[in-house]
């Protein structure tokens, strides 16, 4: 097969792949990682509902995940994969091990971006008698959203590197491909191309995303 045949037989499978396990692993990341942000950040937090106990398992447990490579996380569970969807070497279970890496990782950009916001408006609404969730939902999440957006962009662009590894263990996507064809077979054509598609997919989301934030900022 020619470098052009073997780009029209396995490319848009291994695009749509990528996107699968790249759009399940952000939209878990952001509803799991965002509510444990939230958590870290109001139990951090003198003003909301201080917990040190609460604050520093959960701290601790998020920062154990994000200590281990993406790599060395993969292959760890795969045995866990296995376990809940028997074959760990496909798009869904290379899904699984990236969700459990977004998670923490948006914990904490989350809870960055909480931690942006001024304290005096955080204060000021603790003074006018609102609870916990009407100070979160009123103040802090309108004032957060551009640290947000731009949080939510580069746990995507990680997550579309970290789908590349996936490709490592043969769980599919456009890494699988680039090892395969690119790396084993010596098709430097095809790894130019990914190379090039991966680019582009990166800049254009930046892009998106840069705009999205500086319009909220306004």
């Amino acid at each position: 097969m020619t470098t052009w045949d073997i780009i029209q037989a396995h490319l848009p499978e291994a695009l749509l792949e990528t996107l699968y396990m790249v759009v399940v692993a952000t939209v878990v990341g952001i509803v799991l990682g965002g509510l444990l942000g939230v958590l870290l950040y109001v139990t951090e937090s003198r003003l909301l509902h201080a917990n040190r106990a609460v604050n520093a398992i959960v701290g601790f447990i998020v920062n154990a995940i994000r200590s281990l490579p993406f790599l060395i996380l993969l292959v760890v569970l795969i045995p866990v994969v296995t376990f809940f969807v028997g074959d760990p070497y496909t798009p869904t279970g290379g899904a699984i091990a990236l969700c459990v890496a977004a998670i923490p990782f948006f914990a904490r950009i989350s809870e960055s971006a909480f931690a942006q916001v001024d304290p005096g408006i955080v204060e000021a609404s603790v003074s006018t008698g609102a609870t916990v969730p009407q100070i979160l939902w009123g103040a802090v999440f309108p004032q957060a959203r551009p640290s947000l957006v731009r949080g939510i962009v580069i746990t995507i662009i990680s997550l579309i590197g970290s789908s590349a590894m996936v490709g490592t263990i043969g769980a599919g996507g456009i890494g699988d491909m680039a090892i395969q064809y690119g790396y084993n077979r010596y098709e430097t054509g095809v790894l130019a191309v990914i190379v090039v598609i991966l680019i582009v997919i990166v800049q254009v989301i930046q892009w998106i995303g840069n705009r999205r934030a500086k319009a909220l900022a306004h």
